[in-house]
């Protein structure tokens, strides 16, 4: 009957998951907060409707090992070379300053040294998972501030492996330098031979599973390959994301990289809606209210220091203010490698049982508050950025500086270097109509100046820096970003210093055509319309349809988006 007790447990998950999100969705609450909050409602704190934790830890983890399999399999190894600077130099600022600032703070309040160091180690931790999942919600991933974060946090999470290892050493107990050091050893060694040999045997492994064209089959390696990585380096002493993390990287580098994503998503997105419900079954409203001076005391620094250490890493590696705040609201959270940490720390003195459990609910909470504070962390963002004195404060007007006073005339801005950005350059340069390049993205900057590019380093949702683009002598601003808040935020800022330019602006989605014709777009390019039109006009001619009908359809795909762009749905 053992088995018929997990399936129970599986069943109120779900069901309870799909009722409340469906309800909270409905008062447009983050689908993440939403399955915290289930968590909280069936935990054993709550209607105790599942009464045993670790069953659902177990699914849990392999929730969190898809998520970052999938984030793996998105970026590849070659990809996360390009974020050296936000991992080594971000990460190494952000983790630093945070068990520093946590330190001196924790000794103000009487605890030892070692209890501040190792409340510094968990303070430290974000969410991957969380802050992962609202960047790929919300398309930011490739945006300036989704790089930023994504560095950090695979720095975080290599550092989790060394902080568990120091626990023994703060605790007191006996643990000899060489066995710390055998144990680094051990698990350096196994994350570089899993890449290697993974690199080695798993595209010809790929490739015989491929030759059988057996769908499940493949499906089910993707997996083994998952799950098995995550597991090997998890019994080696890394934490088992981390091992599903290299596993995505390993596939990605491969032919089959989009053929896994698709097979994956639908597992990732249950096992992960499952994680955030075992996040809040840990969470007790009963607690909250005994101990909330505390909680909340403790949750207020947290959030205030953390958002100030990313600030100030921002500073340091000379980023927009905008780019920076993004990456400070998005990283403000405790995250779940947190709980690990405590966890290993139950049998030591470290820190007290009362202690622990309130830093457990602080954590909560700021992971249940993330959600909300991605939504309006673009309108805060943009609310800094306007304040000049700010600006000069904290030194970060990078991006503004870069920027010379342009004395160009009927020209035409384009904000963004990927590929739509350089073909019409590419274009602009043909006809002779004079142009000036911008982005945040400094590689695809460096690009554009080898190719002799007039090309600048900037913010396009900064007035100054449109202002120096000579935006109100400019006949045109074309906006191709992959940040779809910044376009929006781009276009607002144009219009205020530019009220008669004409603005054209990218975007991914059908959904995103209102907001950006409120803001003051001229023209909105959609890549769903694009496709769709692509689609039709290469299908309706294969099948042999008259160039006449084939106009007449793309035209009515063109008139009902116009004219009913809201009831149009993107999945």
């Amino acid at each position: 009957m053992g088995e018929l007790v997990y399936l129970r447990d599986f069943v109120v998950i779900l069901a309870v998951a799909v009722i409340v999100v469906t309800f909270l969705h409905r008062l447009k609450i983050p689908a993440i907060a939403a399955f915290i909050f289930a968590g909280m409602l069936i935990g054993p704190r709550g209607f105790a409707l599942i009464n045993d934790i670790y069953k659902v830890e177990v699914i849990a983890e392999i929730g969190v090992a898809l998520l970052l399999f999938g984030i793996g399999l998105e970026l590849s190894l070659e990809r996360l070379k390009r974020l050296w600077k936000p991992i080594i130099i971000g990460g190494t600022l952000q983790v630093g300053l945070s068990i520093l600032l946590t330190y001196f703070i924790a000794r103000i309040f009487g605890l030892s040294w070692q209890s501040s160091i190792f409340i510094g180690f968990i303070v430290a931790i974000s969410s991957t998972a969380i802050v992962l999942k609202g960047l790929e919600t919300r398309g930011e991933t490739d945006a300036p501030h989704g790089r930023i974060k994504l560095g950090i946090l695979v720095f975080q999470d290599l550092c989790v492996v060394p902080m568990m290892l120091a626990i023994p050493l703060l605790s007191g107990a006996e643990s000899s330098a060489s066995a710390i050091l055998t144990a680094l050893g051990r698990a350096a060694l196994i994350v570089v031979g899993v890449v290697i040999a993974s690199r080695l045997v798993i595209p010809r492994f790929l490739n015989i599973i491929a030759a059988t064209r057996q769908r499940h089959l493949f499906v089910t390696t993707v997996l083994l390959i998952c799950i098995g990585t995550a597991w090997l380096t998890s019994a080696a002493g890394v934490s088992l994301a981390l091992g599903a993390f290299l596993a995505g990287l390993v596939v990605a580098g491969s032919k089959y990289r989009h053929q896994a994503m698709s097979d994956v998503i639908s597992f990732k997105e249950v096992f992960t809606s499952i994680f955030f419900v075992s996040v809040g079954m840990l969470l007790s409203a009963g607690d909250i209210f005994q101990n909330v001076g505390p909680i909340m005391l403790i949750l207020a620094a947290v959030l205030a220091g953390k958002f100030i250490v990313v600030l100030i890493a921002g500073t340091i590696m000379r980023l927009p203010l905008r780019v920076a705040v993004l990456a400070a609201v998005g990283l403000a959270q405790i995250g779940e490698f947190s709980f690990l940490l405590i966890r290993t720390s139950r049998e030591t003195d470290l820190i007290s049982d009362p202690l622990a459990a309130n830093l457990i609910a602080v954590a909560i909470i700021s992971m249940f508050l993330t959600p909300f504070a991605l939504s309006l962390a673009p309108k805060v963002a943009a609310g800094v950025g306007r304040m000049k004195a700010l600006n000069r404060l904290l030194n970060v007007s990078a991006a503004e500086d870069a920027v010379q006073k342009s004395k160009l005339r009927d020209h035409v801005i384009i904000g963004g270097y990927g590929f739509a950005g350089q073909e019409l350059a590419t274009a602009l340069k043909g006809c002779g109509v004079p142009y000036v390049i911008v982005d945040l993205n400094s590689e695809n900057i460096r690009r554009a100046l080898d190719r002799g590019e007039p090309a600048y380093f900037g913010d396009i949702t900064s007035h100054e820096v449109l202002e120096r683009l000579g935006i109100e002598h400019a006949r045109g601003f074309v906006i191709v970003i992959n940040d779809p808040a910044a376009v929006e935020q781009a276009i607002r800022a144009a219009r205020d210093a530019a009220p008669d330019i004409n603005i054209t602006a990218r975007t991914r989605y059908l959904l995103d055509i209102e907001p950006l014709k409120k803001a003051g777009a001229d023209e909105i390019i959609v890549a769903e319309q694009q496709a769709a039109i692509e689609i039709v006009s290469y299908i309706l001619g294969m099948c042999r349809v008259h160039n006449t009908e084939i106009s007449k359809e793309t035209e009515r795909i063109k008139a009902d988006i116009d004219e009913n762009p809201s009831e149009i749905h993107s999945w």
